[in-house]
């Protein structure tokens, strides 16, 4: 079993006018060195449901009602409670969702980077994607033209320092955490659709997990292309947002999609205001 020291610390990411927060951890993915595999850390389904027990104590932690903003949820109908049965389950094109016993918890996201899993929780009901990517996955003769337009390629230099391998990291985090926030990832969506704008910077006082330097992290405002739209007509009207950071080696990224007509929101369309990415016809 994972002993409480090797309990990971949970991290919080507050997305603009409120929305979130999102919480996520990670723990190492396989038994540790010179161990052998015991409880959740021998396969990914028990590593998964242990990440998301830890977040979902977290979040009750915090003492806030949970709230969905979905007609069919009421407060009193939610089991707020700390230790629920929680069981991961997969949708048809494999979005992770949360069971509370019976009834659909908040949505939750994976991932898996090196021998790290990932795991995020969102305290709203809003839906959520996380990624993270590293340079050394884009080395070689990488065929970046499949995956990024050369505008996105060109905006994300500068967060990264000028370092094309850089850039394609984070990019490639950005797209595949909002691919997972629409809930298809790339079965049904290609790179190439899912359209990263230029950084808008960060909020004041915001942070993300150690990201102690303000330069260190970065939103990202995407949207789709009239193809990709046209065949998730359900998306017209939502926003995408996506918070990255630069944590040693890698970036981590973690999407936020917004629920359409929420009252006070009036960000859904921003994306109009942003400069048209030149991508062709995808």
């Amino acid at each position: 079993m994972i002993k409480d020291s090797q309990k990971p610390a949970v991290q919080t990411v507050h997305f603009f006018h409120g929305k979130g927060p999102v919480f996520y951890a990670s723990l190492p993915w396989g038994p540790m060195a010179g161990q052998m595999p015991a409880g959740p850390e021998k396969n990914g389904l028990g590593l998964k449901q242990h990440l998301i027990s830890i977040l979902w104590d977290h979040f009750v932690g915090r003492q806030k009602p949970f709230r969905m903003h979905r007609p069919y949820d009421t407060p009193d109908a939610f089991p707020f409670q700390a230790d629920p049965f929680i069981r991961v389950i997969q949708g048809p094109l494999g979005r992770p969702q949360l069971l509370l016993g019976d009834h659909l918890g908040p949505a939750i996201s994976f991932c898996k980077s090196g021998k790290t899993r990932w795991a995020a929780l969102c305290g709203d009901g809003h839906d959520i994607g996380i990624d993270v990517a590293q340079s050394q996955e884009f080395q070689g003769k990488y065929p970046f033209y499949r995956v990024f337009h050369p505008g996105e390629l060109g905006h994300a230099l500068k967060p990264a320092g000028d370092d094309l391998k850089q850039a394609a990291a984070l990019l490639w985090s950005v797209k595949e955490a909002a691919a997972k926030a629409l809930g298809c990832g790339f079965h049904l969506v290609d790179p190439l659709q899912v359209i990263v704008y230029p950084s808008t910077g960060r909020a004041a006082g915001e942070t993300m997990g150690n990201a102690a330097e303000e330069n260190s992290i970065y939103d990202f405002p995407v949207g789709l292309s009239e193809k990709a739209v046209k065949r998730f007509p359900m998306t017209h009207g939502r926003f995408l947002r996506v918070r990255s950071v630069y944590q040693g080696n890698r970036w981590l990224s973690i999407a936020l999609l917004h629920r359409p007509s929420q009252p006070g929101d009036g960000q859904h369309r921003l994306v109009n205001q942003f400069p048209k990415i030149q991508t062709g016809e995808v």
